[in-house]
């Protein structure tokens, strides 16, 4: 494990010196002389001498002297700015292109575009896709530079939006520093009014169950009233469990696939759990390889916020076709968990009765929000028919979800309507569903009556172990993460997951005390460790929407 940094969250950072270098590297390249920056009521422009040179040197001539005091720069913001304008992204321009000519891509540039405009205030968008493949393409590759060096176009800066921009990522930032020691604040006090237990001489959830494990079965399915093909994995243990046998579903998060949390399936299959994984066609690792090879032209289909939780009862439904002829009738089907996994989250709310607010999404897609990474996948809803949706499936009956998206999608009044016992499980390095927006904010609007938020310090949405070179490479050149281990984390996930599906989904009570100090457990199996979790209940719900109203107090936010 790499040593750990305290400052900047290592994912925030190159984000920021992304935001701050736009402002410096938008210039024109057919009269690459001048950038164009609007602050009303200032206008100035920027030769681009001086910016070269403070690249390629670091001298701050007068010229970018005048345009840094402005922004009020320190030493250190200039250091890392020159750096950021060199950095190289090694990333294949193909790959790139097709990206950015997807919806989603589209979005994420439209959104730069707003900031860095053709002069006359028009979103930049096109000029700025081409100067990046452009940059690519060239062997220098991809630097904020290069990228200055192949724009077809004058770009002027909306300073005051970008400042914002800059501004609001910073509280982000900030939140979530702040937010693992106050997580960690109301853990620590929520444990103190549990009942002590040693958990030392329990079952300890983190191993392998008693019941042994399967090999993997994996059906091919066909829902013909959608026209939709595509398999299953299950998981099963070797004997079974007294009485009948609980089922849980797991929903795969966007570009993935159920492979990917075999590891999953196979820890709970050996406490005696079928577990069944469906593939989400149209948003899984398939889906993104076709991208990525030009056969398709989109992330995901927008369809899929309404195929996935479609697939979830459809897999249920077929379990309740085969059960008397391929378990002899022993599954359990009445009361059943689910558990979901970024975009599978979303689904496993949907599934848990949440409902899509239409209002609060057009609001939280519209200019002016907070950077937040998932809103690109949320907002993509906005493109379906704009209907009542209702995804309830009464069988469902507990919800685990790891790094849900919810917030834009889903608002106040529709995770409200999810009233079943939930774990959320947030990631304090997560740039793709960051905690403060998308678990922590949301956490108090649930209104199950059984709900526990876990922070995970050091988590970073995915397993970084199974991503691809390409990928692995392109990290890598953002700058040191600083990350846990994927084998502590899978061991607080399998810690937590165990206890809660025993007691809300088996109704087993010798895992009652697990539960009744779930915020003491968390301590336990983080002990020691220098990445912890953190577990609140809706005890401490309150409380945590007066941390968030402080917070929000100290730095002037309504």
């Amino acid at each position: 494990m790499l040593k750990r940094s305290h400052r900047l969250n290592p994912w925030f950072r190159p984000l920021v010196l992304a935001v701050a270098s736009a402002l410096i590297t938008s210039l024109p390249v057919k009269a690459a002389e001048r950038i164009f920056f609007t602050f009303a009521p200032v206008h100035v422009s920027i030769r681009t001498a001086s910016i070269e040179r403070f690249a390629n040197e670091g001298v701050v001539d007068a010229n970018l002297r005048f345009y840094f005091d402005l922004l009020g720069t320190t030493t250190e913001q200039r250091v890392e700015l020159r750096q950021a304008l060199n950095k190289r992204l090694d990333i294949d321009p193909i790959q790139l292109s097709r990206f950015f000519n997807t919806s989603m891509g589209e979005r994420i540039l439209a959104r730069i575009g707003s900031l860095v405009t053709i002069q006359g205030g028009r979103n930049g968008v096109k000029a700025i896709r081409g100067a990046m493949i452009s940059a690519a393409l060239d062997p220098e590759g991809l630097t904020a530079i290069n990228f200055l060096r192949k724009l077809p176009t004058d770009m002027q800066i909306q300073g005051q939006l970008v400042l914002e921009a800059v501004q609001a990522t910073k509280i982000i930032v900030d939140a979530t520093q702040e937010f693992i020691v106050r997580m960690a604040k109301l853990s620590a006090q929520e444990a103190a009014t549990q009942t002590p237990a040693d958990f030392a001489k329990l079952i300890d959830p983190r191993k392998p169950g008693p019941y042994g494990v399967q090999p993997k079965l994996r059906w091919k399915l066909e829902d013909k009233s959608r026209n939709r093909r595509f398999y299953a994995d299950i998981y099963q243990p070797q004997r079974q469990r007294a009485g009948k046998t609980p089922v849980i579903v797991f929903s795969h998060g966007l570009a993935s696939r159920p492979e990917d949390f075999a590891t999953v399936g196979e820890h709970l299959a050996s406490y005696g759990y079928l577990v069944i994984m469906p593939q989400h066609p149209g948003s899984d690792f398939q889906q993104a390889q076709a991208l990525l090879s030009g056969l398709s032209r989109e992330v995901f289909y927008q369809n899929e916020f309404l195929d996935r939780p479609k697939d979830v009862s459809y897999v249920l439904d077929e379990l309740e076709r085969r059960n008397q002829r391929e378990f002899s009738g022993r599954l359990d089907l009445s009361s059943v968990g689910i558990i979901g996994h970024s975009f599978g989250g979303t689904t496993a709310l949907l599934v848990a009765g949440a409902e899509i607010d239409w209002q609060n999404l057009k609001r939280d897609c519209g200019p002016g929000n907070y950077p937040n990474t998932s809103l690109f996948l949320q907002c993509q809803a906005l493109d379906l028919p704009q209907d009542k949706y209702a995804f309830r499936d009464e069988r469902i009956t507990s919800v685990f979800t790891l790094n849900p998206v919810t917030s834009a999608l889903f608002g106040r009044e529709g995770l409200a309507k999810v009233k079943i016992p939930v774990v959320l499980l947030a990631g304090s390095f997560d740039p793709a569903a960051p905690a403060v927006l998308e678990q922590m904010r949301t956490f108090p609007w649930l209104s199950s009556a059984d709900k526990y938020l876990v922070l995970s310090d050091g988590q970073a949405h995915v397993d970084f172990s199974q991503l691809d070179a390409g990928i692995s490479d392109l990290l890598g050149s953002m700058g040191e993460l600083t990350l846990p281990s994927p084998d502590l984390l899978n061991t607080y996930r399998d810690g937590l997951l165990v206890p809660f599906f025993e007691v809300y989904l088996s109704q087993n009570s010798e895992f009652k005390p697990f539960i009744e100090s779930y915020s003491s457990y968390a301590q336990h199996l983080s002990q020691g460790q220098e990445f912890k979790i953190y577990l609140i209940s809706g005890q401490s719900s309150q409380a945590l929407v007066e941390e968030i109203q402080q917070f929000r107090a100290s730095r002037g936010l309504r």
